[in-house]
């Protein structure tokens, strides 16, 4: 009879590896809501993203994924004669990334089968568990830009409400995917939405095919364990806003965006509308160049008067090139382009303009009121429909690519001192601000 119970036990942990939810019910006791069992069948690549609205069960999950992961020492089996087992779920601040570990915790203690395989759980430097098998779940903090992060290695790092981390790309792309270099480690992206931010960006190309990974949202009301009657009620009261973003887990407009991204979609979609330029066709170009100061770029905007809509046909971005090669630069976009020019003249701009008095420049000295005003034509002219342009990708950096698309989005009324292109993008576009139309007042007091 006992080789027999062996014998099924053994089967139960065998079924486990690829079977989580199963796992989670035979050896801890839990029951999974359909969306939690989808997410642990799919992410299984390298990358993988989970979006939910509050209280679907992020933490809870991510904490089952660990403990599951580091018992099997789940990874490629030809790294398994390099004995170490590392993950870590990590966060912007270190009581966020505890939460998870203390999940896990909650989870061993509460098995009979589970709580013998832990050696020990150990607080300092950092909170950690260390299981029998020698694999170790960590929670670390990733403040100061994941430097805490560098020189260690991971098979599996859940990176918990990353959309609430202002340096989160240069957390991921810097840190912690070398991190994972040594033995093809997964990385788990996890986090309620927070704006159209990176994650939004990085979400998108995963869905578009242009990044491999796995994505997928969740609504909080999936699950089934928290009450039905609260959620109703927050569901009523919610903004419409709110409602996507804390319940049905979408991706909404933060508020704070100088352009609404549904404008910004727009724009993308409305180029492909508009005809081929005719050569033999008289067109109106405006050229707007935004210069660099110490840590931003030179950047360069010509649009074209087509059809009533403001077309960029021209872009240019550049990094520490020298004051002559920048005017050279912009004399050749006049010839190529013939037509007005407005250059910034804030700081050294002004002889800028002054060597291309040729071509006629307008200087415009950036104040606060005056960045204001152009910032509030930029979202006036994206709401009333007349604005178009391509999704522009530059080097930008050895293996790093600009996106004139993410810097549009990623610019706040609160924080915009280095969005070059949006400056330049307004530049282009001030000469065609409507004086005698309603305008949004500027937001002055938020620049």
């Amino acid at each position: 009879m006992s080789d027999a119970l062996n014998l099924a036990e053994l089967a139960a942990w065998k079924r486990g590896v690829f079977d989580l939810p199963f796992f989670a019910k035979q050896f801890l006791g839990l029951d999974l809501h359909n969306g939690q069992r989808l997410w642990l069948a799919g992410s299984i690549r390298r990358e993988n993203l989970l979006v939910t609205g509050n209280r679907w069960g992020k933490s809870f999950v991510s904490a089952l994924k660990l403990l599951h992961h580091a018992i099997y020492r789940y990874r490629p089996r030809k790294y398994d004669p390099a004995g170490i087992y590392r993950s870590a779920v990590v966060s912007i601040t270190q009581n966020q990334a505890d939460l998870v570990l203390l999940h896990a915790l909650r989870m061993i203690y509460r098995s009979a089968q589970i709580k013998p395989m832990v050696k020990t759980v150990l607080h300092s430097p950092f909170p950690r568990i260390i299981l029998a098998n020698d694999a170790t779940i960590e929670s670390r903090t990733t403040q100061n830009r994941g430097e805490h992060l560098l020189g260690n290695d991971y098979d599996l790092v859940i990176y918990d409400e990353v959309a609430f981390d202002p340096f989160a790309e240069h957390v991921v792309e810097e840190v912690l995917m070398m991190r994972l270099a040594d033995r093809e480690g997964r990385l788990d992206l996890v986090s309620t939405p927070n704006g159209k931010n990176w994650l939004y960006r990085r979400a998108a190309e995963i869905v578009d095919g242009k990044r491999m990974g796995y994505f997928q949202r969740g609504d909080s009301r999936d699950n089934l364990h928290i009450s039905r009657d609260y959620l109703d009620e927050r569901v009523r009261y919610f903004s419409d806003s709110r409602l996507k973003q804390n319940i049905m887990g979408q991706f909404v407009d933060s508020g704070g965006e100088i352009i609404r991204g549904k404008d910004i979609d727009l724009a993308l979609a409305r180029i492909n509308s508009l005809p081929p330029l005719d050569p033999n066709e008289r067109y109106r170009f405006i050229s707007g160049w935004d210069l660099a100061r110490k840590r931003t770029a030179t950047v360069g905007i010509t649009i074209c008067l087509q059809d009533g809509i403001a077309r960029v046909v021209a872009l240019e971005r550049f990094k520490l090139l020298d004051w002559p090669v920048i005017l050279e630069r912009i004399k050749l976009r006049q010839q190529q382009y013939p037509g007005q020019l407005v250059i910034d003249g804030t700081g050294l701009g002004d002889v800028i303009a002054q060597q291309l008095e040729e071509y006629n420049p307008t200087s415009v000295v950036f104040t606060p009121t005056v960045k204001a005003e152009l910032l509030t034509n930029v979202e006036l002219m994206h709401a009333r429909g007349i604005v178009a342009y391509d999704r522009w990708e530059l080097p930008d950096g050895v293996g790093k690519v600009w996106s004139l698309e993410d810097e549009l989005r990623s610019g706040q009324w609160d924080d915009n001192n280095e969005c070059d292109s949006l400056m330049a993008l307004a530049l282009a576009l001030k000469p065609l601000a409507v004086r005698s139309s309603p305008l949004i007042p500027p937001r002055v007091a938020r620049i």
